[in-house]
């Protein structure tokens, strides 16, 4: 259970009752995403005629998603940009959306978000935070030395996995898959090295790691979705004055549909970009999609009240399994 220690309300004040809200983000200062927080911070100064300003710790210089969520809870910092990983952490229900296979598309993710939305904001709010936006952030893929088509074919290789998640290693794991923590500045290190043959992540990663000059194929289907988040504490929230609450929230969340859209536009990009530069895309039949699929089905009953919530694994399973029925 997470918890919040409470800090008074002076503890971000300026003179003059200006508030001062730390945020942390892995994402680099350089990138896209990095000039679209500078762009929020400068709107929220803006709308709150400077008494609300966003002082921003890109680079990870906070730590990763775990350290910043425990920076978050004790007042350190008052915001931070989340993936699937540090939401996870805050409720198992984020765990559920990236069970590999469980949603397949973008069709099927729109639908799953818009119905799981609210009721994953709450989740976040009961542990002491504010969610004050929560978007789809884009699709994990395999890469690989060798060309992965079926589950086999990534059995046979050593399967990089982020240590910070031990759950989704478990998984992993559990299908039979032979998994290596590896801490993510190491995984270009660790495939040259051959600690590791494979890992999993997004092709906007993979791009910017340039994990395609080693693990040069890249399977076409959709592992699981992930996330984007920005997430302030609860106390930092109320300290706000009630006037430029809504102006705070409508600006970071339109930060969050641009961030969306980006995401969308950059992971094609980044694909493409890799393919010129020798990344081999293994385009997968139907045949060879049902087997990943078979095989994960195969698995589930020994992961759900285990490694993934039930009643957020029965929600989703409903609206796929309808959506794919047609109805």
């Amino acid at each position: 259970m997470l918890f919040f220690i409470s800090f008074p309300a002076y503890s971000q004040r300026r003179p003059g009752g200006q508030i001062t809200i730390k945020l942390a983000t892995q994402v680099p200062a350089s990138t896209p995403w990095g000039a679209a927080l500078n762009r929020m911070a400068a709107e929220w100064a803006a709308a709150t005629n400077g008494q609300v300003r966003l002082q921003i710790y890109p680079n990870g210089t906070q730590g990763n998603e775990a350290d910043m969520l425990q920076k978050l809870n004790m007042n350190v910092i008052q915001a931070a940009v989340f993936t699937s990983f540090g939401l996870n952490r805050i409720a198992p229900e984020f765990l559920t959306l990236s069970c590999p296979f469980l949603i397949r598309s973008n069709a099927e993710m729109d639908l799953v978000f818009a119905n799981l939305k609210p009721e994953l904001e709450a989740k976040v709010s009961a542990q002491g935070l504010y969610p004050l936006a929560i978007v789809k952030g884009g699709w994990i893929k395999i890469f690989s030395k060798s060309p992965v088509f079926v589950p086999a074919d990534l059995k046979r290789q050593r399967v990089g996995s982020d240590p910070q998640e031990p759950a989704m290693t478990q998984a992993f794991k559990s299908m039979g898959y032979q998994v290596t923590p590896i801490d993510g500045n190491r995984v270009l290190i660790a495939l040259n090295g051959g600690t590791i043959d494979a890992i999993y992540g997004s092709p906007i990663g993979a791009a910017g790691l340039q994990l395609f000059g080693v693990a040069k194929n890249m399977a076409s289907l959709n592992l699981a979705p992930f996330l984007g988040s920005v997430i302030l504490n609860k106390h930092t929230w109320d300290s706000i004055p009630e006037q430029y609450r809504a102006d705070i929230l409508r600006i970071t969340q339109k930060f969050g549909e641009e961030i969306e859209k980006s995401m969308m536009d950059l992971e094609t990009e980044a694909i493409l970009t890799m393919g010129k530069h020798g990344l081999v895309i293994n385009d997968l039949n139907d045949r060879q999609l049902q087997e990943w699929y078979d095989d994960m089905n195969r698995v589930i009953p020994t992961l759900v009240d285990t490694t993934f919530d039930r009643n957020a694994y029965e929600k989703i399973l409903a609206l796929v399994t309808a959506y794919r029925n047609g109805r």
